[in-house]
């Protein structure tokens, strides 16, 4: 597979995403359900702690990408929903620490929404991957 960053404008790089990226030879496609800090059975995690709750969403996203044979750096996009865009925004710094070192850049959106699936849960990652 081969990745073509697209960036017409140049301030996104600093905050570790591309604008866009075209895909070329890609022969899998994984679309992602969102990934949220839930343990094995479904459990909310981390009540109140977004940074806790951001790390077991990544760790989780990562689950379903080994689970794929990928890894991060197949990404293609990344959606994060939080119930507070703010306190999300102060521990993007766990973005940049697992995705830097993949070599993972994609395009990526921050939604705010009112409220996730489940009561406690206040980040959500949705994400497609290709191979």
């Amino acid at each position: 597979m081969q990745r073509t960053p697209v960036n017409p404008w140049p301030w996104s790089l600093p905050l570790g995403y591309n604008q866009a990226e075209l895909i070329a030879g890609a022969t899998r496609q994984l679309i992602i359900a969102g990934q949220t800090a839930v343990d094995a059975t479904g459990a909310p995690q981390h009540p109140e702690d977004m940074r806790a709750q951001l790390s077991l969403a990544l760790d989780n996203l990562e689950a379903v990408l080994t689970a794929a044979d990928m890894t991060l750096a197949n990404l293609t996009r990344l959606t994060i929903q939080a119930t507070d865009v703010d306190a999300a925004l102060r521990h993007f710094d766990l973005l940049g620490q697992r995705l830097g070192p993949a070599g993972a850049a994609p395009p990526m959106t921050l939604l705010g929404t009112t409220r996730l699936a489940l009561p406690g849960l206040m980040i959500e990652l949705l994400a497609d991957a290709a191979a």
